[in-house]
Order: C-alpha cells, then structure tokens, then sequence
C-alpha cells in the first residue's frame, strides 16, 4: 500500500506537471479587446438585448477584414449597425438542442432526461468559446459553457444517475485548463480568462473518492497544488514587502493570510458592459468601481448586498475589500485535502505542511470572521477592520467544511430557522433590494451546502426541514411551468426568482443535480 501510492504519486506530478499562469499577452484576447470600437458600438447601443449574445457570437469570417469593413463602412450616414452585425456574425444560441418537457413525467425523470439537453462538445474553439477535450454539462439557457462552481453541483445529480464518465470528463477538462491557464477561469470563455470561481475543485475530488477510491487523490493532487498556487499567488512577496494585499491574498493582522475575490483587469464585464458603464457612470474613477464589479462575479454572488456598503446602491460595491467567509473556508477544505493526498503518498513533510497552513487559516477563520455580537459567521472588511455586519447564507460554509466549533454551529442552526427559513427554503441573505443573489431568491448550491453543514454538526431536523420545503418548491414550480430554474423565490406565492441584470433561466444545471442527489438519498 505505502509502494503503491508513493508510486502513483511519482507519476501523476511528472504526467501532469502544471506550468505557471499563461501570461496576460498570450492569452486567448476577449471580444472587446479584439473588435475595440465595434464592440463599444455594439454593446452600447444594445444591438442584442443581453450583452453576452454578442461576446458568444463566431466571426463568418477574418477578424482582420471584419475590423477593416467596419471602420469604413460606419462612416457611411445610412449604415446599419444591426445589419453589419447580422453579416459579419452568427449567433451560437440557436445550437442549443430542442427539448419540450412533458408534464407527465415526474421531475426527477425530468432531471435525468435533462443530462443529454444540457450536454456540450466543443472539440475546436469558435469565437469566444474554449475548446475543451471532453464532453460536459453546461447550466442552460444563455450559459452555454462549462461553469466552475457549476460544476460540482452538477456532478452531485450525474453522481446520482451513474454518469460518472461525464464527471470524469469534466474533471479532465479542468485539468486541461489548469495545464493551459494556470488556473480554472469562471468558465471556457475568452472573455473569462482573468477571473476564476469559488473553489470547488478539492470537493470534486472528494466525490471522485467516493466513487473510485483514495487514489484519486494522489491523482488529481498536481492538479490541487496549481490550484492553490493560483488563490495563493503574491503570498511571499507580501511578507517580502510588508504590503497588505496583492491580487487575491491579504496578510491580516495576525500575520497569517486570507483570500479576497479579485479579477486581473479593471475594465467593464465584457458580457455585462452595458450594465457596468451604467454603473460607473456617476463614478468619478470608473476602473475603480469595475474591480470591485468584477470580483463579485468571480465570487459568483452576482450580485449581492454582501458587496456593497449601502446594501440598496451597487454603487458602493467594495468587494475587494472584504475577506469572503465562504472562500476561505472552501480554500481550507483545498489544503486539508492536499494535506491527505501527500499523507497518501507518504510525503509527510509536504502533508504537515499543508496541515499547517489549513490550521492557520482556520484559526484566522474564527478570529475575523466569527461576529460575537451577530452570533453568526460574517465577512470581514479589512481595510476597515471590522465585520461586514451582512447576514448571507455564507455562514453555512464553515459547517460544510466544518470549520465551526459545536457551540457556533448551534448559533448558525438557530439563525438560519428563525431568519433565513422560509416556505420554499433558504434565503440567500435578509436584504431586499432587486440583486438576485439576495432575498427573497434561493439558490440549489447554497441550500445544499446549509443542509450538509447541518448535518454534520447533528441538526438533522432542521436540515430536513429545508430539504423538503426546498424540493417542494422546485415541484411547485415544475409542475406549474414544466421547468427546473436558475433560481427561486422562497419567500412569495409563485415560487419564481428574479432580480439581476438578465431573464431568469431555465435548465438548470446546478438546480437539476441538487434536487436529484437530495430526493435520491434516502433510497440510497
């Protein structure tokens, strides 16, 4: 056993050596970077309603030629930019396959035909879109691509349906793109190679463990380190240089590290420019505001009052200045399991290593953002140094990674029963305000990971509770709409989300492989 790991070990870091970030100029460039004033035309002027129809729009011809006919033809007093549009460019949403649901099936039969609708093969890149090597589970509806934190809550209901060479597919794309990238970005678009996701990939892991064995992490761990050398980037030239914070690193008081959510560049969303030069537009220092607009989409709570000062104006967003709960803790389930992978593989130095560097996190975990006076697990705002004071469902995650002590997880359990709870489930957090990520919208990932936190800590009824009202909901709604959404409204009568900068959507990945791994286990 000692022989087999250390071997497997061996192999896997020399097959699966992971090269440094791909720099800025090598990268594949983003729509707005390669069209320039067309893009800036196209965006503004709304030619497609959602900003992201053109970022996923493939050129029908050379980019060069496409640049040089516009240039001369806008000048022209009756040109049409809608018409230049629909000549030099098709749309990619009509590609999506065909599917009408049919009433009569129960949903969890939905859910399982939903796998062939939401599945995608992109073996050669086309416009924006990234070729990947294997096939994969997109969420639906105008997200067409292979989402990180996506990912794994759709793998819970593959993992449901025995898909598992769909999961293993998936999991080797992310390692093509880390081999590529140097890191997972938000998904296999152009115009998301500056920002990653919450980091759900050790978890991915783990549910490959289930399946296959403690291999897997021996396997995947080259893979885990690029990943933590990614969050982790700036760490040492901090200490060098006595800074603060560098990219997605803060040195906190107490010496140890945190993580922020962070984004390379520091121009409007590509996909979303409409919506951020509004945004901007009363700002006097516009690239300020885009970091921070960024960011919070990296942490995918596009958007929420967790973010903003004033938690009614997305104009006071300030996430880079807040150290997120939930990425921590997801970044301290990372390292242990790292820790375990090198204890497989009998590297004990590199395993305390790891320990250590897990124990310092979650020691930092509970000094800044534990809130004595809430009673309840915040964000921390570390240039002002203090709580952020907004209650969200991220409070969850230091149960799900089970970082909380007993007594905190009881303070947790009891404030999310009597706040958060409503008829269809959780609510994201307590403020009202049009953000989709804030009440009264729900979301699968984050009843998912409320409900297993629970139960780690033994608060099985009230994590029963919410499982049932939840899947209740998701029912209503399939049966009133023969739909699994995006989202959900928890709070009112129809059940249906809203808010944010698009439609709702329907599909849906993450909700699909929730709702299946939630009615499933108890006839496992």
């Amino acid at each position: 056993m000692v022989n087999k790991y250390k071997s497997l070990a061996s192999r896997a870091l020399k097959s699966t050596a992971v090269k440094a970030s791909t720099p800025f100029n090598r990268r594949p460039k983003s729509p707005d970077q390669i069209y320039g004033q067309l893009f800036v035309d196209v965006q503004k002027q709304r030619i497609y309603e959602d900003g992201k129809t053109f970022v996923d729009v493939v050129p029908k011809g050379r980019i060069k030629q496409i640049q040089q006919r516009y240039a001369i033809q806008h000048k022209n007093p009756d040109f049409s930019l809608q018409e230049f549009v629909n000549n030099n460019f098709y749309r990619t949403d009509g590609d999506q396959k065909s599917y009408e649901s049919n009433p009569s099936k129960l949903m969890r039969e939905h859910i399982r035909d939903l796998w062939d609708v939401l599945e995608r093969e992109t073996l050669k890149s086309k416009g924006s879109l990234i070729a990947l090597p294997h096939q994969y589970i997109v969420p639906g509806g105008r997200f067409s691509e292979q989402f990180y934190w996506d990912s794994y809550f759709i793998m819970l209901g593959l993992a449901a349906d025995s898909r598992w060479r769909t999961i293993n597919g998936m999991m080797k794309n992310y390692a093509f793109m880390i081999r590529k990238f140097g890191f997972i970005p938000t998904a296999n678009r152009t115009y998301f190679l500056s920002r990653s996701q919450p980091p759900m990939l050790s978890h991915m892991v783990e549910l490959l463990q289930s399946k296959y064995g403690d291999k897997v992490l021996v396997e995947y761990l080259p893979i885990m380190l690029a990943e933590h050398k990614f969050w982790m980037q700036g760490k040492s030239m901090l200490i060098k240089s006595n800074s603060e914070s560098y990219r997605r690193v803060v040195r906190m008081p107490n010496g140890n590290t945190l993580n922020r959510y962070f984004d390379d560049e520091i121009t409007p969303r590509p996909e979303s420019h409409h919506e951020d030069t509004d945004t901007a537009e009363s700002i006097a220092d516009p690239n300020s505001i885009y970091v921070h607009l960024r960011a919070a989409a990296e942490s995918g709570w596009d958007f929420s009052s967790r973010w903003f000062s004033d938690p009614m104006d997305i104009r006071s967003i300030h996430t880079t200045d807040i150290i997120p709960v939930d990425l921590n803790c997801l970044l301290y389930h990372l390292e242990i399991t790292i820790a375990k992978a090198y204890g497989l593989s009998k590297n004990y130095v590199a395993n305390q290593r790891f320990e250590l560097y897990a124990e310092q996190r979650a020691r930092s975990i509970q000094e800044y953002c534990w809130d004595e006076n809430e009673r309840f697990f915040v964000d921390y705002d570390y240039i002002n140094e203090q709580p952020t004071s907004r209650l969200s469902l991220a409070a969850a995650f230091p149960l799900f990674t089970k970082i909380a002590t007993n007594g905190q997880a009881r303070l947790v359990a009891d404030r999310l029963e009597h706040d958060f709870l409503k008829s269809g489930g959780l609510v994201s957090t307590l403020q009202n305000n049009s953000q989709q990520w804030d009440s009264p919208n729900g979301w699968a990932p984050l009843q998912w990971v409320a409900i297993q936190g629970l139960r780690h800590y033994g608060h099985t009824k009230l994590a029963q509770e919410i499982k049932d009202r939840w899947l209740e909901l998701n029912e209503k709604v399939y049966r009133n709409h023969g739909k699994m959404i995006e989202k959900y409204d928890v709070v009112n009568k129809s059940g249906v989300g809203g808010g944010g900068e698009y439609p709702l959507q329907d599909g849906f990945g993450w909700t699909n492989g929730v709702a299946a791994a939630l009615i499933d286990e108890a006839l496992t």
